[in-house]
């Protein structure tokens, strides 16, 4: 990590997150009822948990409207939860205006062409792995792993461990809180 994205990094205090291909893997299922089906990934969840806990806010902002985001959004606390708007960077900088943060305060986490001017207008912009390559282009992190597939939680760790925060979190889960290495 270079010394200029080490020091955006400290200064990060929420994390914005599209679903569809980042916190999925961009399919949608419907079943013969009509109901639509998202898979999340639990990895990601306690990724996002813990990254509230080291004081991180996180937010989702989409621009489909599901119920099955707000599900997940309740199931992992996340008061932050925009749906149905396409214009994203609008959305983002909204939220901004509300929470009392500025642009160079936050990260965004998108992968298509709706998420490119958040990605833009963040101050650490973050894709995925198989996101389209014009959004690769102008991402400052572009995880290793695919949306849906881990990502989140890359993005989370990376962020906790830029912050000095990685470590402890880590020694929480240990049977004796100790380090594994003494």
């Amino acid at each position: 990590m270079t010394e200029e994205l080490q020091s955006k990094a400290r200064k990060i205090k929420l994390v914005a997150f599209d679903v569809d291909g980042v916190m999925t893997d961009g399919r949608l299922y419907f079943t013969s009822l009509g109901d639509e089906i998202k898979a999340f990934n639990v990895k990601d969840g306690l990724g996002l948990n813990l990254l509230r806990e080291t004081g991180v806010e996180v937010a989702i902002i989409t621009g489909r409207t599901s119920e099955l985001v707000l599900r997940r959004a309740k199931d992992l606390k996340i008061d932050n939860v925009i749906q149905g708007r396409e214009d994203k960077r609008r959305a983002l900088a909204e939220l901004l205006s509300e929470l009392n943060l500025t642009a160079e305060q936050v990260a965004y986490m998108g992968d298509d062409l709706p998420d490119l001017a958040a990605i833009q207008f963040a101050g650490i912009g973050v894709t995925v792995a198989d996101a389209l390559p014009i959004i690769r282009q102008h991402a400052d992190i572009i995880t290793e792993k695919n949306g849906g597939e881990g990502a989140v939680r890359e993005l989370c760790e990376w962020l906790m461990s830029a912050q000095g925060h990685l470590d402890a979190v880590q020694q929480r889960f240990l049977l004796d809180g100790s380090d594994p290495k003494s």
